[in-house]
């Protein structure tokens, strides 16, 4: 994650010492973190998203985890110190003792988040969630009225998420938007920053896409449309502070944001975007999110690099603790991913970013060209820009 209120703007945020290596509390490096865990708790879902990683239905999935087995997982991640747990799916909210899960995760003092498409959070259930002490709520919604629809695969979702959003704000949750860039939604920009502050919503994340389960690449910007959306997040994010408005925006899954802004910064103010430099020097970007800051379980208990890279198991959890999985550095994907920098070919090997961007998002290089260490082919910067002189041609993959 790229936080564009701390980078951009200046203004410290919640989760600085864990991103940035200042505050208290902050790990040595930001290579010595446990990670977050992203859990798809279910596959099933009543929605039917275009760009969905997990390819779910509103079917049942045979294997998923038992609530036995889940509770032996958060006693895991407990002892071994995770940072956070992010409920995910499929749909969370339609397993249903997800509840007791997280009140049994909440006992045990992990902070909880929960990643929703909204449709289920009527008033109570809306209660329920404050109750049990969530962090906050995060809500996905890829564009306005009928272009969100039109992305859920459902109509009426986005009157649905509303409601969501409305109901949490209500008891006092704390709420987040989610909403992943592509060519379907990146016209509503500007409406959904607008709608961020009608509707009194306290963190947005914008993640660029990732061409998993059917996602596609299709849908993808063209790079002259992602530095559009990104200026106008980095705009309207300024607004946003200027006017003393509490908003935390971030965006997700493309670390070559943070170049960008260092190079924003550079024109606006030399001074500041050699600190913000150091800051995203320490966090490293790519180099220590997959397969370090950042892990994931999938409904069967299988153990991976990150939520997108659902091809690579690393383990089960069934079979053997995610603590120890993780702490495996004998296997093999594990261990590169670890020292991912001297692997980096084409582009991002010769990148003068490497190490504020780290190589950005490993599994779209995968995806793409087959290869873990060939360029992230979302990488909207200029060759002038990530100091690569040669024809990109002629830089080896």
């Amino acid at each position: 994650m790229v936080n564009v209120t701390k980078l951009f703007c200046g203004e410290d945020q919640p989760a600085d010492h864990l991103r940035y290596g200042h505050g208290h509390g902050a790990p040595r490096a930001a290579s010595e973190r446990r990670p977050i865990v992203v859990w798809n708790i279910t596959r099933t879902c009543n929605l039917r998203c275009v760009h969905c990683y997990s390819d779910s239905y509103a079917q049942k999935y045979p294997g998923e985890l038992t609530g036995e087995q889940a509770r032996a997982v958060i006693d895991d991640v407990t002892r071994f110190g995770v940072p956070a747990l992010l409920f995910s799916g499929g749909e969370p909210l339609v397993r249903p003792d997800l509840p007791d899960l997280m009140r049994y995760a909440r006992s045990k003092q992990l902070r909880l988040t929960l990643s929703t498409n909204g449709t289920l959070i009527d008033e109570v259930t809306a209660r329920i969630l404050h109750e049990i002490g969530l962090s906050y709520v995060g809500i996905s919604l890829d564009g306005i009225g009928e272009t969100n629809d039109q992305f859920r695969g459902v109509k009426g979702a986005f009157d649905a998420a509303v409601r969501a959003m409305r109901n949490c704000r209500a008891v006092g949750q704390k709420v987040g938007l989610r909403l992943t860039l592509t060519k379907r939604n990146c016209a509503d920009l500007h409406q959904i920053f607008d709608f961020i502050e009608a509707e009194g919503v306290q963190r947005a994340c914008f993640y660029h896409l990732v061409y998993s389960g059917r996602g596609s690449t299709a849908d993808e910007l063209s790079p002259a449309e992602v530095r559009r959306a990104v200026n106008i997040i980095l705009e309207r994010t300024m607004d946003f502070h200027m006017r003393g408005l509490d908003k935390e925006i971030l965006t997700v899954d493309h670390h070559a944001d943070n170049a960008y802004i260092y190079l924003k910064l550079r024109q606006l103010n030399p001074a500041r975007a050699e600190q913000v430099y150091q800051w995203m020097k320490w966090n490293g970007g790519g180099a220590n999110s997959s397969g370090i800051g950042i892990s994931n379980i999938d409904t069967q208990g299988n153990v991976h690099p990150d939520q997108f890279w659902q091809t690579a198991t690393l383990g089960n959890v069934k079979e053997r603790p995610f603590s120890e999985i993780w702490s495996d550095n004998s296997i093999p994907l594990l261990a590169q991913l670890r020292n991912r920098l001297p692997l980096l070919k084409g582009r991002c090997g010769a990148c003068r970013f490497k190490d504020i961007c780290g190589g950005s998002f490993r599994v779209r290089a995968l995806q793409v060209h087959g290869d873990p260490w060939a360029s992230d082919p979302a990488c909207y910067l200029t060759d002038e820009e990530i100091g690569v002189t040669t024809p990109a041609a002629a830089v080896a993959e």
